[in-house]
C-alpha cells in the first residue's frame, strides 16, 4: 500500500480559470509552482511552459519546434501560492477556459558540476523527483550533466530553446536508452537511436546525452525536465492496450490527478487527462503534440483510488495489442501520512 509523508498538492496541483483579458492573480496552487504548463481549453491556442529556471515572460510550446519566446504579458510573475498573468490570449483570454498544471521543483537553483556539462542551473526537488536543468550543449557522445534528484529518473525530456528546428526529445525507462519520443510529434519510440543519450541509461546523479542537435548542439541552450518516480505521488510505467470499453487497469499506487499516454510501437497522438474535476467517466483530454481544443468526443477512462482503467477502444489510449507509456501524478496517495485512504471520485 503506497504510504508517503507528504501531500501531493505540495509539489504538484491542478489550476482552471477562466481569462479575464487583463492582469490574472492566480492563488490557491499550495505552493510557489516552478514549472507551468498552460493550455486553453476551448481554443486552438498553443501549450504554454514556462519555468522558474528560464525566468517569467519566457514561453515554449509543446506542440511545436519552436524556440523560447518572450510574451510580456504571459506568465509575468511566480507567486508563493500561485501565479500571476497578463492579456495573452494563450493563457487568460477574456472569458476562455484554461488548464494550468503546476509542479514544485527548488526555484531557479543553482549551477552544478557534477556532469562534464556544467549546469547553468538545476533545481531539483527530492522528496518529489522533480529537476528542471538548463544547460548549454558541446556536441560530445558520451557528455553527462546534473539532474541533482538523488535518485534515477525515470522519464526526462530536453528542448533546445535558442532556435527553432528541434523537436521535444524523451527518454523514457519504459522504452530505453536506445529509443526516444517527441513531445510535439505523432511518431512511434524509434530504437537503435544512440545519437540521443549516447545508449546509456541515467544514474542516480546524471543524465547522459548523445552528440544529437536536439538534446547536445554545440553551443545551443536547453532545458530539461526530468521526473523520478516517488511511491505515492509519480507513476512512470506501461501498458498493453486490449481495444475493448471494458479496458485495461493500470495500477499507480494513488488517485491520479494528470496522466498523459502515448503509443509507441505505432503513430498516434499524445493524450492527457484527469484535470476535470467530474466523477467518473472522465470524458475530455487534451493533445501535448497539437494545438487542437479539449476534446469530448472520447472518454479515455475512470481514475481510481489506485489508479486508472481505460474506457474507450480509441488507438490514443486503448487499441487492441498496443504498447503505451504513461506519465502520472498523484492528486492523493493510497493512504497518506494522516492515514486517510484515497476514494475514487
Amino acid at each position: 500500500m503506497a504510504y508517503i509523508s507528504f501531500q501531493p498538492s505540495d509539489h504538484f496541483n491542478t489550476k482552471l480559470w477562466t481569462g479575464n483579458g487583463s492582469t490574472n492573480a492566480l492563488t490557491s496552487v499550495g505552493f510557489q509552482p516552478d514549472w507551468v504548463w498552460i493550455k486553453q481549453r476551448g481554443g486552438t491556442t498553443d501549450h504554454h511552459f514556462y519555468d522558474a529556471v528560464r525566468g517569467v515572460t519566457k514561453a515554449l510550446a509543446s506542440n511545436t519546434t519552436d524556440g523560447e519566446t518572450t510574451k510580456s504579458t504571459g506568465l509575468t510573475a511566480f507567486g508563493s501560492d500561485g501565479f500571476t498573468l497578463g492579456a495573452d490570449g494563450g493563457v487568460n483570454g477574456s472569458s476562455n477556459t484554461y488548464v494550468g498544471w503546476c509542479w514544485k521543483a527548488n526555484g531557479q537553483g543553482s549551477a552544478n558540476t557534477d556532469g562534464s556539462i556544467n549546469t547553468t542551473y538545476t533545481s531539483a526537488n527530492t522528496t518529489a523527483g522533480i529537476s528542471i536543468i538548463q544547460y548549454t550543449g558541446n556536441s560530445t557522445s558520451g557528455a553527462t550533466i546534473a539532474h541533482g534528484l538523488g535518485a534515477v529518473p525515470k522519464v526526462f525530456m530536453c528542448k533546445k530553446y535558442n532556435s527553432s528546428g528541434d523537436s521535444w526529445r524523451m527518454y523514457t525507462e519504459m522504452t530505453g536508452n536506445g529509443s526516444q519520443l517527441a513531445l510535439d510529434q505523432t511518431s512511434a519510440a524509434d530504437s537503435g537511436n544512440s545519437a540521443m543519450w549516447n545508449s546509456t541509461s541515467p544514474t542516480s546523479t546524471l543524465i547522459t546525452l548523445g552528440n544529437h542537435t536536439g538534446v547536445n548542439g554545440n553551443t545551443d541552450t536547453f532545458i530539461c525536465y526530468a521526473f523520478a518516480e516517488k511511491k505515492g505521488f509519480s507513476k512512470f510505467g506501461s501498458y498493453t492496450g486490449n481495444g475493448n470499453a471494458n479496458g485495461t487497469f493500470v495500477y499507480t499506487g494513488f488517485k491520479p490527478s494528470f496522466v498523459m499516454c502515448k503509443k509507441t510501437n505505432s503513430a498516434d497522438d499524445w493524450g492527457t487527462f484527469g484535470y476535470f474535476p467530474s466523477f467518473n467517466l472522465i470524458d475530455r483530454f487534451l493533445y501535448p503534440n497539437a494545438n487542437n481544443a479539449e476534446s469530448t468526443g472520447i472518454a479515455p477512462g475512470d481514475l481510481l483510488s489506485n489508479g486508472f482503467k481505460l474506457r474507450t477502444t480509441d488507438g490514443k489510449f486503448n487499441g487492441s495489442s498496443d504498447s503505451y507509456v504513461f506519465m502520472a501524478f498523484a492528486e492523493h496517495p493510497l493512504v497518506s501520512s494522516n492515514g486517510v485512504p484515497a476514494t475514487a471520485r
